[in-house]
């Protein structure tokens, strides 16, 4: 029987037996009402981490984002972001078709985003372009491989875009603050709103959380009940939440230095990537490739399976459920994988 291991997603964790317990024992109540307990420790626990004055825990990160869009921009505005960011290329469109919003774009294929576009893009105001109303970072950056963000880069691009607030996306904040030694807190300080995942690395079963100001969070409420995120007696899920949050953001290094081994191993595996292992920084194994679906579908069917983010970008993911034999078994599937040629 072909072995199964599994570097689609981070998200395909699941919870530990602590969470279960948690969850199992939640003091619950409506959190419509503001009244569930275990729902409000999370949140209050996050904005601490966060260094904000609020948070709100929601179903997804795509509806943490989506929330801060409604909450920072107004229909016709512009957003500045990464031309293959999360919120601009993996949300299906959702924030024309919630906001009525647009985006410029800027490349991103380092990871970050170069002052001089940003500031170009925002310089366009005065030759009758339509307003810069916000600028939306993501970190980690995951289409170019899991790829942290230097502090003092993004420290420069919220201080040079005045007041317009910035957005983080940080879906995998916790891998990068572990990866750079860079706190949460820092990195969450220049933004005016941040994100981050429950449901990835750290291994809850559902969720995310938004963290800003209280005047700002509490306009998300508004904003998560319009896009029917109101969940009731979630604390059986913000119980796991509170699990993640403390047992689960040290190990994620494991995570990282398996992402690393195996990274060597593609690179080796197909030299004509010119794949740089040494740019695998956190959980993301991702490079380039003209057979890149090909690849994915071979190695599946050896029990390795990956993902692409685009036609020819492979990718794949390290998490809790991969361990050192599952690396190793990926190492002797590659000692002699070519894909099938035409």
């Amino acid at each position: 029987m072909t072995r199964y291991v599994d570097l689609r997603s981070d998200t395909v964790t699941q919870p530990t037996q602590q969470m279960r317990d948690a969850m199992a024992s939640a003091h619950v109540g409506d959190d419509g009402y503001g009244e569930d307990p275990t729902v409000d420790a999370l949140e209050a626990r996050f904005a601490e981490m966060m260094g904000k004055d609020s948070a709100l825990f929601v179903p997804s990160g795509v509806m943490a984002n989506q929330i801060a869009v409604r909450v920072l921009t107004q229909p016709g505005d512009v957003i500045v972001a990464g031309r293959s960011q999360h919120i601009v290329s993996f949300e299906m469109g959702a924030s024309a078709r919630n906001s009525s919003v647009q985006f410029a774009l800027v490349d991103d294929a380092t990871g970050a985003l170069a002052l001089s576009d940003v500031l170009e893009i925002i310089d366009a105001e005065a030759d009758h372009q339509p307003h810069v109303a916000m600028l939306s970072v993501e970190n980690t950056h995951m289409p170019s491989g899991g790829t942290p963000w230097e502090l003092n880069d993004l420290r420069a691009l919220a201080g040079a875009i005045g007041d317009r607030p910035l957005h983080l996306d940080g879906a995998r904040l916790f891998n990068a603050s572990v990866a750079t030694g860079v706190s949460l807190k820092e990195y969450a300080d220049t933004s005016t709103t941040v994100m981050a995942c429950l449901s990835k690395g750290l291994c809850a079963p559902v969720g995310s959380l938004l963290a800003g100001s209280s005047e700002l969070m509490q306009r998300a409420r508004i904003e998560r009940k319009r896009l029917g995120g109101a969940m009731r007696q979630a604390g059986f899920l913000a119980a796991a939440g509170l699990v993640a949050l403390e047992t689960m953001i040290e190990r994620l290094g494991e995570d990282h230095r398996r992402a690393r081994r195996l990274a060597e191993l593609f690179a080796a595996a197909f030299p004509e990537s010119r794949y740089d292992p040494g740019s695998c920084r956190t959980n993301i194994v991702a490079f380039d490739h003209p057979q890149a679906r090909q690849i994915v579908e071979e190695l599946s069917a050896l029990g390795v399976h990956g993902g692409t983010v685009a036609p020819r970008r492979v990718r794949f993911v390290t998490h809790m459920g991969i361990n050192d034999d599952d690396v190793e078994y990926v190492a002797d599937v590659l000692e002699n994988f070519r894909p099938a040629t035409n």
